[in-house]
Order: structure tokens, then sequence, then C-alpha cells
């Protein structure tokens, strides 16, 4: 366990049991097919899955948003699902095509959000219930918001503005989103 300097309680998850009274998960970034696996050969996807449908907050970044997507354009990532989205993983290149980006995003307060990319992931569509947050100059969609659900295709957590995280957070205590901003 991990006390943070938003005086959250951070609880790694690796079992199914470890779902148990959390407020919310995050679905981190990494190489989403791995994870996936993981999520398989721990007997966590069908259980996670479950609690999410129940309404646990979640905030999926990069492969995290790839993981609660509902489709994967090249169908290579069973993620649990959980949200009307489909995503095209490695959207913007390689890693040598990292990239950070200046982002408006909507319903965040406080000026552009510094976004940094790495292999990142896009979405391409999004249902009816998807609210779209944010998109790059071009206009490729790169976070949204779907009920309990939250997902960026960035890494808030590579740079110094917690917005992200204090949206996040606002999810899991059940304050409206733009009490956060």
């Amino acid at each position: 366990m991990l006390k943070t300097a938003a005086e959250v309680t951070v609880v790694e998850v690796t079992t199914p049991a470890d779902l148990e009274g959390l407020d919310g998960i995050v679905l981190p970034g990494g190489e989403s097919t791995t994870i996936a696996n993981l999520l398989e050969e721990s007997g966590l996807r069908d259980p996670l899955r479950e609690r999410l449908a129940r309404g646990l907050p979640a905030y999926g970044t990069c492969a995290g948003m790839i993981l609660l997507a509902g489709t994967v354009t090249d169908g290579t990532v069973a993620g649990v699902g959980a949200m009307d989205i489909t995503v095209r993983r490695n959207a913007f290149g390689a890693q040598r095509d990292s990239f950070e980006a200046d982002l408006t995003v909507e319903g965040l307060s406080g000026g552009v959000f510094p976004a940094v990319f790495i292999r990142a992931p896009q979405i391409e569509r999004a249902g009816p219930a998807v609210e779209i947050l944010a998109r790059l100059h071009d206009g490729a969609a790169v976070a949204a918001r779907q009920g309990n659900l939250l997902v960026s295709a960035f890494h808030p957590e590579l740079g110094r503005d917690q917005r992200f995280h204090a949206l996040f957070l606002a999810m899991c205590s059940g304050k409206k989103v733009s009490d956060s901003a």
C-alpha cells in the first residue's frame, strides 16, 4: 500500500480479491497485450468487467484505454470491453514517433493540458453515451468519458499537471466532474 501526495491510498491489484473495497481503479500504460494476458492469467478480467459494470470508476491511460475499449481495430487485445469505443493501437507510430501536445479538454478549467503521447492509441469511434473530452489539432480523439469510465491516449502521470488525476478522483468520490476542475 502506498499513500500519495493527493492523500489517496494506492493498492496493487493482482487477484480478484484485491478488487473488493476499491473506490476506483487505474489501468495504466504499458504493453496492452501483456497486460491483457496478465488479466486473463490472474483471473481478473471477468471480475473486473463485472465491477466496472456495477459502477466502479476506472481510468485507463494509453494501454489502459485499449483494455477498456469495446473494440480494438487489430483484434489483438482482449481487454475488459467496458467502454463503447473503438481504439486503434499505436495510432501515431512507433516509439520514436512519441510526442507532446497541448490539449483543450472539455470541462477541465485552467487552460490547455500538456499531454505526453508514447506509442499512443486513438479513439476511432465513440458510441452515443461517450463524451469526447479532447482532440488533437487534426481532430483525432484522445480522451473520453462514459459514465464511470475515463480514458486518455496520453500519460498524465509524466507531467506536473494533475488535473486529469483530480478529475478521476472526483469521479471516485462521487463529486460532479466540474467540482474537480
